[in-house]
């Protein structure tokens, strides 16, 4: 196989400022790709991914909105119109519990892991390689194995396993590839965006590595392998399927 799987492609990377789709973004580039854009709201997070390697152009955009789903689109036509992987790896966690949940977190919950990716698909899919092209979603094993107080999360990776299979049967015909990558426990930023100090979240994991059968935390980079072999033309005969990395989490559950 080619150490370049990705020579002349042009690859999307929603989220990409940060954590998976910063470490996804990088590797696109590593392994060939001429154009690797990442989108996200924060500007200055987008240049310093952007700075690290030449193939890296960051685009900033709201990709729940018409508006920012277009922003990216445009970028895309700038190249050579055509785009060969999208990668949604755009999401928010935040704890719902039931007796303290409210309308803004469930709508910012539902519109970034769930409007957004259908909303960028629609304005990307006119330019997506027909036949070779690859969709790859970033979920969560709670889209498949919820807990607690995280109701709106689980189900909104729940949505995310079903467009998975759904987009998956629908462009099939077309040679387009869609597969999910679900992550378990990951050391990135989103714990802090729920307000959790360093402390806090060092010891969330101590309590919850012990239900970790191979004994730790994953690291941004456990997970983008697969995300690019998913992605990559050796994949060609992989479509709907959700790729569970959790460190044996399912198993002991």
């Amino acid at each position: 196989m080619s150490d370049q799987p990705f020579a002349d492609k042009t690859v999307v990377v929603t989220g990409g400022g940060t954590g998976i789709g910063r470490a996804a973004a990088l590797d696109f580039a590593r392994l060939g790709a001429s154009r690797v854009i990442i989108t996200g709201r924060r500007k200055e997070r987008l240049a310093e991914v952007a700075a690290l390697h030449p193939a890296i152009a960051g685009v900033t955009a709201d990709v729940t909105t018409e508006a920012g789903a277009e922003a990216v689109a445009e970028a895309v036509r700038e190249g050579d119109g055509t785009l060969d992987v999208l990668v949604h790896n755009a999401g928010v966690f935040r704890f719902t519990p039931l007796a303290a949940l409210d309308i803004p977190t469930a709508q910012e919950v539902l519109e970034t892991n769930v409007l957004g990716p259908v909303l960028l698909t629609k304005h990307l899919l006119p330019h997506l390689s027909s036949p070779g092209g690859a969709i790859v979603m970033v979920s969560s094993r709670g889209g498949h194995n919820p807990g607690p107080e995280s109701s709106l999360y689980s189900a909104s990776k729940a949505a995310v396993h079903s467009f998975t299979r759904s987009w998956a049967a629908e462009l099939a015909p077309r040679g387009i590839r869609v597969n999910a990558v679900a992550p378990g426990f990951v050391r990135t930023d989103a714990y802090a965006a729920n307000g959790l100090s360093q402390e806090q979240v060092e010891g969330l994991f101590a309590g919850v590595v012990c239900s970790v059968p191979l004994g730790r935390i994953a690291d941004a980079e456990d997970i983008t392998p697969w995300i690019t072999r998913l992605a990559e033309p050796a994949s060609a005969l992989v479509t709907g399927q959700i790729i569970t990395v959790d460190g044996g989490m399912d198993i002991a559950n």
